[in-house]
Protein backbone atom coordinates (compact mmCIF):
# COMPACT_ATOMS: atom_id res chain seq x y z
CA UNK A 1 0.00 0.00 0.00
CA UNK A 2 1.49 3.12 -0.77
CA UNK A 3 1.69 5.79 1.71
CA UNK A 4 -0.71 8.78 2.14
CA UNK A 5 0.06 11.68 0.24
CA UNK A 6 1.54 14.33 3.02
CA UNK A 7 4.05 11.27 3.87
CA UNK A 8 5.36 10.11 0.42
CA UNK A 9 9.01 10.35 -0.16
CA UNK A 10 10.36 13.85 -1.96
CA UNK A 11 9.98 13.49 -5.45
CA UNK A 12 12.07 11.37 -7.50
CA UNK A 13 12.94 8.90 -4.57
CA UNK A 14 11.51 6.40 -3.19
CA UNK A 15 11.22 3.94 0.12
CA UNK A 16 12.24 0.15 0.13
CA UNK A 17 10.48 -1.95 2.30
CA UNK A 18 11.94 -5.02 3.42
CA UNK A 19 10.67 -7.72 0.56
CA UNK A 20 11.80 -4.89 -2.21
CA UNK A 21 15.10 -4.32 0.05
CA UNK A 22 15.72 -7.94 -0.03
CA UNK A 23 15.48 -8.42 -4.16
CA UNK A 24 17.87 -5.35 -4.45
CA UNK A 25 20.32 -6.90 -2.18
CA UNK A 26 20.28 -10.17 -4.19
CA UNK A 27 20.73 -8.54 -7.17
CA UNK A 28 23.61 -6.23 -6.12
CA UNK A 29 25.34 -9.49 -4.81
CA UNK A 30 25.04 -11.28 -8.45
CA UNK A 31 26.46 -8.27 -10.06
CA UNK A 32 29.28 -8.28 -6.89
CA UNK A 33 29.90 -11.78 -7.70
CA UNK A 34 30.27 -11.39 -11.52
CA UNK A 35 32.58 -8.21 -11.56
CA UNK A 36 34.57 -9.90 -9.03
CA UNK A 37 34.96 -13.36 -11.09
CA UNK A 38 36.90 -11.01 -13.70
CA UNK A 39 39.46 -9.34 -10.63
CA UNK A 40 37.57 -6.10 -10.04
CA UNK A 41 38.36 -4.37 -6.67
CA UNK A 42 35.64 -2.32 -5.03
CA UNK A 43 35.89 1.33 -4.68
CA UNK A 44 33.51 3.89 -2.27
CA UNK A 45 33.81 7.46 -3.06
CA UNK A 46 31.82 10.31 -1.17
CA UNK A 47 28.05 10.78 -2.06
CA UNK A 48 29.07 14.08 -2.94
CA UNK A 49 32.05 16.13 -4.72
CA UNK A 50 33.42 19.40 -5.42
CA UNK A 51 31.50 21.23 -8.03
CA UNK A 52 34.33 21.91 -9.82
CA UNK A 53 35.46 18.31 -10.28
CA UNK A 54 32.31 17.75 -11.90
CA UNK A 55 31.11 20.36 -13.83
CA UNK A 56 32.22 20.29 -17.93
CA UNK A 57 32.53 17.01 -17.84
CA UNK A 58 28.73 15.60 -18.88
CA UNK A 59 28.01 17.94 -21.77
CA UNK A 60 25.76 21.66 -21.18
CA UNK A 61 22.60 19.11 -20.61
CA UNK A 62 24.40 16.53 -18.70
CA UNK A 63 25.72 19.58 -16.76
CA UNK A 64 22.39 20.85 -15.96
CA UNK A 65 21.22 18.31 -14.08
CA UNK A 66 23.73 18.20 -10.89
CA UNK A 67 22.25 19.05 -8.00
CA UNK A 68 24.11 21.42 -6.33
CA UNK A 69 24.92 22.07 -2.78
CA UNK A 70 24.82 25.68 -1.76
CA UNK A 71 27.58 27.00 1.21
CA UNK A 72 26.92 26.45 4.62
CA UNK A 73 27.18 28.18 7.70
CA UNK A 74 28.78 31.64 7.55
CA UNK A 75 28.38 31.58 3.47
CA UNK A 76 25.00 30.19 3.21
CA UNK A 77 23.51 34.25 2.22
CA UNK A 78 25.92 33.98 -0.66
CA UNK A 79 23.67 31.61 -2.37
CA UNK A 80 26.43 29.87 -4.00
CA UNK A 81 27.24 26.52 -4.65
CA UNK A 82 30.48 24.59 -3.89
CA UNK A 83 29.74 20.99 -3.74
CA UNK A 84 27.68 18.71 -5.41
CA UNK A 85 26.26 15.43 -5.41
CA UNK A 86 27.76 13.00 -7.63
CA UNK A 87 26.30 12.98 -10.91
CA UNK A 88 27.74 9.40 -11.63
CA UNK A 89 30.36 7.02 -10.67
CA UNK A 90 32.92 7.58 -13.40
CA UNK A 91 33.68 11.34 -12.94
CA UNK A 92 34.59 9.86 -9.13
CA UNK A 93 36.77 7.00 -10.03
CA UNK A 94 38.94 9.59 -11.98
CA UNK A 95 38.95 11.94 -9.09
CA UNK A 96 39.95 8.95 -6.78
CA UNK A 97 42.40 7.66 -9.28
CA UNK A 98 44.27 10.86 -9.81
CA UNK A 99 44.40 11.84 -5.88
CA UNK A 100 45.99 7.90 -5.40
CA UNK A 101 47.28 6.72 -8.69
CA UNK A 102 51.08 6.02 -6.85
CA UNK A 103 48.82 3.92 -4.34
CA UNK A 104 46.89 1.66 -7.20
CA UNK A 105 47.58 -1.64 -9.05
CA UNK A 106 48.32 -0.75 -13.06
CA UNK A 107 45.89 -1.14 -14.65
CA UNK A 108 43.58 -0.50 -12.35
CA UNK A 109 40.12 -2.32 -12.02
CA UNK A 110 37.29 -1.59 -10.00
CA UNK A 111 33.58 -1.40 -9.89
CA UNK A 112 30.98 0.38 -7.30
CA UNK A 113 27.65 0.00 -6.39
CA UNK A 114 26.13 2.80 -5.02
CA UNK A 115 23.35 6.00 -5.27
CA UNK A 116 24.10 8.79 -7.39
CA UNK A 117 21.58 11.59 -8.30
CA UNK A 118 20.41 14.10 -10.95
CA UNK A 119 17.76 17.38 -10.73
CA UNK A 120 15.83 15.85 -13.48
CA UNK A 121 12.44 15.55 -14.50
CA UNK A 122 10.86 12.28 -12.26
CA UNK A 123 8.76 10.36 -14.68
CA UNK A 124 8.42 6.89 -15.24
CA UNK A 125 11.26 4.44 -14.52
CA UNK A 126 13.30 8.04 -14.24
CA UNK A 127 14.28 8.65 -10.59
CA UNK A 128 16.62 11.82 -9.05
CA UNK A 129 17.99 9.19 -6.79
CA UNK A 130 19.26 5.77 -8.58
CA UNK A 131 21.61 3.19 -7.44
CA UNK A 132 24.68 2.75 -10.85
CA UNK A 133 26.48 -0.64 -10.64
CA UNK A 134 29.74 0.57 -12.41
CA UNK A 135 32.84 -1.27 -13.57
CA UNK A 136 35.94 0.51 -14.95
CA UNK A 137 39.28 -0.13 -15.87
CA UNK A 138 42.11 2.47 -15.53
CA UNK A 139 45.58 2.01 -17.47
CA UNK A 140 45.14 0.30 -20.30
CA UNK A 141 44.85 1.17 -23.28
CA UNK A 142 44.48 -2.18 -24.58
CA UNK A 143 41.22 -3.16 -26.65
CA UNK A 144 41.59 -6.56 -24.62
CA UNK A 145 40.30 -3.76 -21.46
CA UNK A 146 37.60 -2.77 -23.78
CA UNK A 147 36.45 -6.33 -24.25
CA UNK A 148 37.06 -7.17 -20.73
CA UNK A 149 34.29 -4.56 -19.53
CA UNK A 150 31.33 -5.66 -22.28
CA UNK A 151 32.34 -9.43 -21.33
CA UNK A 152 31.73 -8.81 -17.86
CA UNK A 153 28.55 -6.59 -17.85
CA UNK A 154 27.62 -9.76 -20.54
CA UNK A 155 28.11 -12.11 -17.84
CA UNK A 156 26.20 -10.21 -14.67
CA UNK A 157 23.12 -9.39 -16.92
CA UNK A 158 23.48 -12.74 -17.58
CA UNK A 159 23.47 -14.09 -13.91
CA UNK A 160 20.62 -11.95 -13.10
CA UNK A 161 18.69 -13.26 -15.85
CA UNK A 162 17.73 -10.32 -18.24
CA UNK A 163 16.16 -11.82 -21.12
CA UNK A 164 16.98 -10.82 -24.94
CA UNK A 165 19.15 -7.91 -23.65
CA UNK A 166 21.30 -6.78 -26.83
CA UNK A 167 24.82 -4.48 -26.98
CA UNK A 168 24.84 -1.78 -29.42
CA UNK A 169 28.55 -0.44 -30.16
CA UNK A 170 29.99 2.59 -31.87
CA UNK A 171 32.79 4.78 -31.35
CA UNK A 172 33.64 8.63 -31.23
CA UNK A 173 36.15 8.02 -33.74
CA UNK A 174 33.14 7.14 -36.07
CA UNK A 175 31.08 9.67 -35.02
CA UNK A 176 33.50 12.12 -35.68
CA UNK A 177 34.55 10.88 -38.67
CA UNK A 178 31.18 11.26 -39.97
CA UNK A 179 31.33 14.98 -39.15
CA UNK A 180 34.46 15.25 -40.28
CA UNK A 181 32.91 13.62 -44.05
CA UNK A 182 29.75 16.30 -44.05
CA UNK A 183 32.48 18.67 -43.02
CA UNK A 184 31.22 20.15 -39.82
CA UNK A 185 33.28 22.44 -38.25
CA UNK A 186 35.16 21.34 -35.02
CA UNK A 187 33.62 24.12 -32.71
CA UNK A 188 30.17 22.44 -33.12
CA UNK A 189 31.08 19.21 -33.33
CA UNK A 190 30.15 18.23 -29.46
CA UNK A 191 27.17 20.19 -29.71
CA UNK A 192 25.79 18.29 -32.81
CA UNK A 193 26.77 15.16 -31.17
CA UNK A 194 24.48 16.29 -28.29
CA UNK A 195 21.46 16.70 -30.41
CA UNK A 196 21.81 13.62 -32.48
CA UNK A 197 21.83 11.41 -29.26
CA UNK A 198 18.09 12.45 -29.13
CA UNK A 199 17.59 10.58 -32.01
CA UNK A 200 15.84 7.52 -29.71
CA UNK A 201 14.13 10.24 -27.84
CA UNK A 202 12.28 12.74 -30.41
CA UNK A 203 11.90 11.89 -34.19
CA UNK A 204 14.01 12.89 -36.69
CA UNK A 205 12.24 15.72 -38.62
CA UNK A 206 12.71 17.74 -34.84
CA UNK A 207 16.39 16.31 -34.56
CA UNK A 208 17.01 18.35 -37.86
CA UNK A 209 15.28 21.39 -36.67
CA UNK A 210 17.45 21.59 -33.43
CA UNK A 211 20.80 21.09 -35.67
CA UNK A 212 19.88 24.03 -37.95
CA UNK A 213 18.41 26.23 -35.54
CA UNK A 214 19.95 25.73 -32.24
CA UNK A 215 23.12 24.05 -33.28
CA UNK A 216 24.08 26.34 -36.97
CA UNK A 217 24.50 23.85 -39.02
CA UNK A 218 23.36 23.96 -43.25
CA UNK A 219 19.36 22.23 -43.42
CA UNK A 220 21.05 20.24 -46.01
CA UNK A 221 24.16 19.08 -43.91
CA UNK A 222 21.01 18.20 -41.29
CA UNK A 223 19.19 16.63 -42.83
CA UNK A 224 21.71 14.06 -44.69
CA UNK A 225 23.66 13.61 -41.37
CA UNK A 226 20.04 12.15 -39.79
CA UNK A 227 19.25 10.93 -42.84
CA UNK A 228 22.39 8.24 -42.68
CA UNK A 229 21.75 7.71 -39.30
CA UNK A 230 18.29 6.51 -39.10
CA UNK A 231 18.23 4.74 -42.30
CA UNK A 232 17.28 1.30 -42.41
CA UNK A 233 21.08 0.93 -43.98
CA UNK A 234 22.77 2.65 -41.84
CA UNK A 235 25.77 0.37 -41.65
CA UNK A 236 26.02 0.39 -45.33
CA UNK A 237 25.96 4.18 -45.33
CA UNK A 238 28.06 5.50 -42.68
CA UNK A 239 30.75 3.07 -43.65
CA UNK A 240 30.56 4.20 -46.96
CA UNK A 241 30.52 7.82 -45.93
CA UNK A 242 33.80 6.73 -43.51
CA UNK A 243 35.90 6.05 -46.41
CA UNK A 244 37.08 9.35 -46.59
CA UNK A 245 38.12 10.20 -43.43
CA UNK A 246 40.99 8.69 -41.44
CA UNK A 247 39.53 9.11 -37.87
CA UNK A 248 36.37 7.28 -39.02
CA UNK A 249 38.24 4.38 -40.09
CA UNK A 250 39.84 4.25 -36.76
CA UNK A 251 36.33 4.06 -35.67
CA UNK A 252 35.30 1.49 -37.49
CA UNK A 253 38.33 -0.70 -36.88
CA UNK A 254 37.92 -0.28 -33.09
CA UNK A 255 34.48 -1.74 -33.31
CA UNK A 256 35.71 -4.32 -35.66
CA UNK A 257 38.59 -5.31 -32.90
CA UNK A 258 36.06 -5.48 -30.10
CA UNK A 259 33.26 -8.05 -32.30
CA UNK A 260 36.34 -10.03 -32.80
CA UNK A 261 37.39 -10.40 -29.16
CA UNK A 262 34.05 -11.24 -28.15
CA UNK A 263 32.72 -13.55 -30.54
CA UNK A 264 33.55 -16.31 -28.59
CA UNK A 265 31.54 -14.77 -25.46
CA UNK A 266 28.80 -13.26 -26.41
CA UNK A 267 26.62 -14.51 -29.46
CA UNK A 268 26.69 -12.70 -32.73
CA UNK A 269 22.84 -11.71 -32.21
CA UNK A 270 23.67 -10.20 -29.10
CA UNK A 271 25.92 -7.11 -30.16
CA UNK A 272 25.85 -5.65 -33.12
CA UNK A 273 27.86 -1.97 -34.79
CA UNK A 274 24.96 0.73 -34.26
CA UNK A 275 25.97 3.80 -36.21
CA UNK A 276 23.00 6.31 -34.40
CA UNK A 277 24.79 5.42 -31.02
CA UNK A 278 25.91 8.62 -30.11
CA UNK A 279 26.25 8.92 -26.19
CA UNK A 280 26.38 12.19 -25.96
CA UNK A 281 28.87 12.83 -22.00
CA UNK A 282 32.08 14.76 -23.31
CA UNK A 283 34.42 12.19 -21.81
CA UNK A 284 34.04 9.10 -24.26
CA UNK A 285 37.24 9.13 -27.03
CA UNK A 286 36.61 5.67 -28.42
CA UNK A 287 34.93 2.52 -27.99
CA UNK A 288 31.12 2.90 -26.63
CA UNK A 289 28.36 1.09 -26.06
CA UNK A 290 24.82 0.94 -24.46
CA UNK A 291 22.46 -2.53 -23.91
CA UNK A 292 19.08 -2.26 -24.56
CA UNK A 293 16.41 -5.26 -23.64
CA UNK A 294 12.65 -5.54 -24.91
CA UNK A 295 10.21 -4.27 -22.23
CA UNK A 296 12.12 -0.96 -21.54
CA UNK A 297 12.77 2.62 -22.51
CA UNK A 298 16.10 3.65 -23.11
CA UNK A 299 18.98 1.36 -21.91
CA UNK A 300 20.05 -0.83 -19.44
CA UNK A 301 23.49 -0.39 -19.17
CA UNK A 302 26.09 1.52 -21.61
CA UNK A 303 29.98 2.90 -21.28
CA UNK A 304 32.88 3.13 -23.46
CA UNK A 305 36.33 4.70 -23.35
CA UNK A 306 37.28 8.18 -21.96
CA UNK A 307 41.17 8.42 -22.21
CA UNK A 308 41.61 11.94 -21.01
CA UNK A 309 39.49 12.36 -17.78
CA UNK A 310 41.59 11.59 -15.43
CA UNK A 311 44.34 14.00 -16.97
CA UNK A 312 41.56 16.97 -17.36
CA UNK A 313 41.35 16.25 -13.58
CA UNK A 314 45.02 16.98 -13.21
CA UNK A 315 46.13 13.78 -12.36
CA UNK A 316 48.53 11.94 -14.78
CA UNK A 317 46.82 11.06 -17.55
CA UNK A 318 46.05 7.48 -18.04
CA UNK A 319 43.68 5.80 -20.69
CA UNK A 320 40.51 4.22 -19.17
CA UNK A 321 37.39 2.39 -20.06
CA UNK A 322 33.83 1.53 -18.46
CA UNK A 323 30.51 0.68 -17.94
CA UNK A 324 27.43 0.74 -16.12
CA UNK A 325 24.20 -1.24 -15.01
CA UNK A 326 21.00 0.73 -14.89
CA UNK A 327 19.59 -1.67 -12.10
CA UNK A 328 16.45 0.43 -11.78
CA UNK A 329 15.88 -0.09 -15.14
CA UNK A 330 16.78 -4.21 -14.63
CA UNK A 331 14.43 -5.39 -12.30
CA UNK A 332 11.75 -4.73 -13.12
CA UNK A 333 12.57 -7.09 -16.46
CA UNK A 334 13.08 -9.94 -13.85
CA UNK A 335 10.80 -12.30 -12.58
CA UNK A 336 9.74 -11.73 -9.18
CA UNK A 337 8.85 -13.39 -5.87
CA UNK A 338 5.64 -12.83 -4.80
CA UNK A 339 6.09 -10.45 -1.89
CA UNK A 340 3.43 -12.40 0.26
CA UNK A 341 5.99 -15.35 0.10
CA UNK A 342 8.78 -13.22 1.99
CA UNK A 343 10.62 -14.86 4.41
CA UNK A 344 12.11 -12.44 6.89
CA UNK A 345 12.54 -15.43 9.91
CA UNK A 346 13.01 -19.17 9.74
CA UNK A 347 11.49 -19.60 13.24
CA UNK A 348 9.00 -18.07 15.26
CA UNK A 349 9.38 -18.75 18.82
CA UNK A 350 5.77 -17.58 20.72
CA UNK A 351 5.36 -16.43 24.13
CA UNK A 352 1.75 -18.08 25.73
CA UNK A 353 2.31 -16.71 29.03
CA UNK A 354 4.68 -14.24 31.47
CA UNK A 355 5.87 -17.35 33.28
CA UNK A 356 6.92 -18.77 29.93
CA UNK A 357 9.05 -15.39 28.37
CA UNK A 358 12.51 -16.22 29.70
CA UNK A 359 12.61 -19.51 28.65
CA UNK A 360 11.82 -18.54 25.15
CA UNK A 361 13.73 -15.41 25.42
CA UNK A 362 16.51 -17.85 26.20
CA UNK A 363 15.24 -20.32 23.71
CA UNK A 364 15.42 -17.89 20.54
CA UNK A 365 18.73 -16.95 21.08
CA UNK A 366 19.96 -20.76 21.38
CA UNK A 367 18.15 -20.86 17.96
CA UNK A 368 19.58 -17.91 16.31
CA UNK A 369 23.45 -19.67 17.64
CA UNK A 370 22.82 -22.36 14.48
CA UNK A 371 22.67 -19.39 11.91
CA UNK A 372 19.02 -19.58 11.39
CA UNK A 373 16.82 -16.56 11.80
CA UNK A 374 14.75 -16.23 14.53
CA UNK A 375 12.03 -14.04 15.95
CA UNK A 376 10.54 -13.62 19.48
CA UNK A 377 6.63 -12.91 19.36
CA UNK A 378 7.02 -9.05 20.60
CA UNK A 379 2.97 -8.25 20.92
CA UNK A 380 1.18 -7.56 23.95
CA UNK A 381 -1.35 -10.25 22.97
CA UNK A 382 -0.95 -13.27 24.08
CA UNK A 383 -4.01 -15.32 22.06
CA UNK A 384 -2.81 -18.35 20.51
CA UNK A 385 -4.23 -17.38 16.86
CA UNK A 386 -3.29 -14.14 17.23
CA UNK A 387 0.84 -14.93 17.35
CA UNK A 388 0.24 -18.00 14.70
CA UNK A 389 -0.97 -15.04 12.05
CA UNK A 390 2.27 -13.56 13.28
CA UNK A 391 4.45 -16.62 12.21
CA UNK A 392 2.74 -16.54 9.02
CA UNK A 393 3.23 -13.32 8.24
CA UNK A 394 6.80 -13.66 9.23
CA UNK A 395 7.25 -16.08 6.30
CA UNK A 396 8.51 -18.71 9.31
CA UNK A 397 9.35 -22.48 8.41
CA UNK A 398 8.43 -23.29 11.92
CA UNK A 399 6.84 -21.84 14.83
CA UNK A 400 8.07 -23.11 18.26
CA UNK A 401 4.84 -23.65 20.75
CA UNK A 402 5.76 -23.30 24.66
CA UNK A 403 2.81 -23.12 26.57
CA UNK A 404 2.28 -24.41 30.44
CA UNK A 405 1.80 -27.71 29.49
CA UNK A 406 5.00 -28.07 27.57
CA UNK A 407 6.73 -26.43 30.64
CA UNK A 408 5.53 -28.48 33.00
CA UNK A 409 6.51 -31.37 30.62
CA UNK A 410 9.86 -30.02 29.68
CA UNK A 411 9.14 -29.85 25.83
CA UNK A 412 8.08 -27.48 23.21
CA UNK A 413 5.53 -28.54 20.38
CA UNK A 414 6.88 -27.13 16.44
CA UNK A 415 4.65 -26.46 14.20
CA UNK A 416 5.94 -26.75 10.38
CA UNK A 417 3.71 -23.74 9.35
CA UNK A 418 3.42 -25.28 5.44
CA UNK A 419 1.95 -28.74 6.38
CA UNK A 420 0.34 -27.71 9.95
CA UNK A 421 2.07 -30.75 11.37
CA UNK A 422 2.90 -30.48 14.89
CA UNK A 423 5.79 -32.19 16.86
CA UNK A 424 6.71 -32.47 20.22
CA UNK A 425 10.04 -32.81 21.23
CA UNK A 426 12.58 -31.71 24.36
CA UNK A 427 12.99 -28.27 25.41
CA UNK A 428 17.26 -29.02 25.26
CA UNK A 429 16.86 -30.21 21.73
CA UNK A 430 14.70 -27.77 20.34
CA UNK A 431 17.50 -25.68 18.26
CA UNK A 432 19.27 -28.43 17.22
CA UNK A 433 16.14 -30.06 15.74
CA UNK A 434 15.52 -27.24 14.33
CA UNK A 435 18.85 -26.47 12.61
CA UNK A 436 18.59 -30.28 11.11
CA UNK A 437 15.37 -29.30 9.46
CA UNK A 438 15.58 -26.17 8.17
CA UNK A 439 19.41 -27.19 7.09
CA UNK A 440 19.00 -26.93 2.78
CA UNK A 441 18.84 -30.74 1.58
CA UNK A 442 22.27 -32.42 0.21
Amino acid sequence: MAPTKQFDPASGTRDFLAAEFETRERAFATIRAAFGRFGFQPLQTPAFERLDVLTGKYGDEGDKLIFKILRRGEHEASGEADLALRYDLTVPLARASAAYGSQLPSPYKRYAIAPVWRADRPGKGRFREFVQCDLDIVGSSSPLADAEVVVALYDALTALGVPEFRFLLNSRHALFGLLDAYEVPDDLGSGVLITLDKLDKLSPEAVVAELVSGRGLPPATAEGLVDDLTATNSVERVTARLKSSGTGQIGLAEVDRLLELTEDAIPAERIAFTPNLVRGLDYYTGIIFEVVAPGTPGSIASGGRYDRLIGDLGGKDSPACGGSLGIERILPLLTQPDEAQYSQIDVAVTVMGEEQSADCFQLAERIRRTGLRTGIYLGSSGKFARQMKWAGDQGARFCVIYGASEREAGTVTLRDMDSGEQTEIPFELAAAELSRRCAPAV
